[in-house]
């Protein structure tokens, strides 16, 4: 049975108006102001809304757009005693399905009570198709089918509709932002912002700013004022990235967040409120910075209530081609290459590194790879030496080494040279001999 909430203050109208609804046959509940309006919404699922412009604590334009925010599939259908045009223009940008005025119109209510609940069953419709296609797509960015990454995927599809706070623990380079977008693209905060901060990133004056903003004139150089991070995000959902780097100081606020929805900015004195989805990610071992003093236990209890921990990559060597073919196509197009596919001893040869720096690392060696390509194979050839080679020159060396970024550069400024070495040796600074040595070192 479809369900009608009539927000009016005058009690004989608001129940004149239930009656002739019900004897359509639909379900009726009344409030007489907007503060019992959300507490009847809570406890029940409304179609349409048939509310009073005037009430005793707000103004029906701007409740409609607080009703449409947060419930996008209902309708609205504003009722005035003394209608103008401007509040009329104001509704309709609100969301509001219609405004009209009492008495003048009332032989329009009950046909446009039809085509108001014919438009919010479409929206219910829409969003059902959308949030199951939303579901599909959003994990489809996570690559590999092995047991360990597919139940960490299981979790997150679980966890995604809800509100729960998520700590997405594992080693760096396991891929948690892509796991935090989409538990947010799998969630009914999709259509609205998903805003990521690296909390080792910033200093702690400037990471509080960039958190919760600031107003003009709280410090040098503030001059004016600036939304932070949490507004930013406001009906969505924040990532924070490596949050055991955050300060003792931020980490009283943030539980602020967390518990009450409200913070107050660098400079204000009153406080802001936001409603937030918090995801946050790892690779310490939060229970010992708690013991060092590190870490709140109070602010970890908080993020904790829902814990997915990540594989490394070398727990997963199943998905390592998949993961290797779906770089070098990526990076094939960013380089206008033809790359086709991947040499068994290529694939080979990837399975069996260490990966210190897990999805990450194995991304730098495959852009690497493409690079060097010469032809539409990714060949053994192009991987690092220690890599085609291991236990000589650096047993187990990560593609993130020193030596592996120099080498990959000297490689670089020789195609670009087309294998002129003493152009290659002026642009990079050093003299033609030392070219030569690094050259026979890294066996370019």
């Amino acid at each position: 049975m479809k369900r009608i909430l009539i927000i009016d203050d005058e009690e004989k109208l608001r129940g004149l108006m239930g009656r002739v609804i019900r004897l359509e046959g639909f379900e009726v509940i009344e409030a007489a102001d907007i503060k019992t309006a959300w507490k009847k919404l809570d406890q029940e699922d409304v179609d349409v809304v048939l509310c009073d412009v005037k009430l005793p604590d707000g103004h029906g334009v701007e409740f409609s757009k607080a009703l449409k925010e947060k419930f996008p599939a209902l309708e609205v259908i504003l009722l005035t005693a003394y209608g103008n045009i401007p509040d009329g223009v104001q509704a309709i940008k609100n969301g509001a399905f219609d405004y009209i005025t009492k008495g003048d119109d009332n032989n329009r209510i009950i046909p446009l009570l039809y085509k108001a609940l014919e438009k919010a069953e479409l929206n219910r419709r829409v969003a059902s198709l959308e949030k199951q296609l939303g579901e599909r797509r959003s994990f489809d960015a996570i690559i590999g089918k092995s047991k360990r990454l597919q139940a960490c995927i299981d979790l997150a599809r679980r966890v995604a509709p809800t509100d729960t706070t998520v700590l997405l623990l594992g080693e760096t380079g396991t891929g948690k932002e892509v796991f935090a977008q989409s538990i947010h693209q799998a969630s009914n905060r999709a259509r609205k912002s998903f805003v990521a901060i690296n909390c080792s990133a910033f200093g702690k004056d400037l990471l509080e700013s960039e958190m919760f903003g600031h107003k003009a004139g709280a410090f040098t150089g503030a001059m004016r004022d600036k939304k932070g991070l949490f507004e930013e995000a406001n009906n969505g959902t924040i990532f924070l990235d490596e949050i055991g780097e955050l300060a003792p100081e931020l980490q009283a606020k943030l539980l602020r967040v967390l518990e009450s929805g409200e913070f107050i900015k660098v400079g204000d004195t009153h406080p802001t409120k936001v409603n937030v989805r918090v995801i946050a990610a790892t690779h310490r071992d939060l229970p010992k910075q708690i013991e060092a003093g590190e870490f709140r236990s109070d602010l970890y209890y908080r993020l904790s209530v829902f814990q997915i921990t990540l594989p490394a990559l070398r727990e997963r060597t199943s998905d390592i081609a998949a993961l290797a073919n779906s770089f070098a196509t990526q990076f094939a197009l960013k380089a206008n290459k033809k790359v086709g596919s991947l040499s068994p001893d290529f694939i080979a040869a990837l399975e069996k590194s260490p990966w210190n720096g897990n999805i990450r690392e194995l991304k730098n060696v495959i852009e690497r790879s493409v690079i060097l390509s010469d032809g539409p194979v990714l060949d053994i050839e192009s991987l690092p030496f220690e890599m085609q080679h291991p236990g000589q020159n650096g047993q187990n060396m990560s593609a993130f080494s020193l030596a592996s970024a120099e080498k990959l550069h000297l490689q670089k400024v020789l195609n670009y040279t087309n294998g002129n070495k003493a152009e290659a040796a002026r642009l990079l600074e050093i003299g033609i001999a030392t070219l030569y040595r690094k050259i026979e070192e890294y066996k370019l």
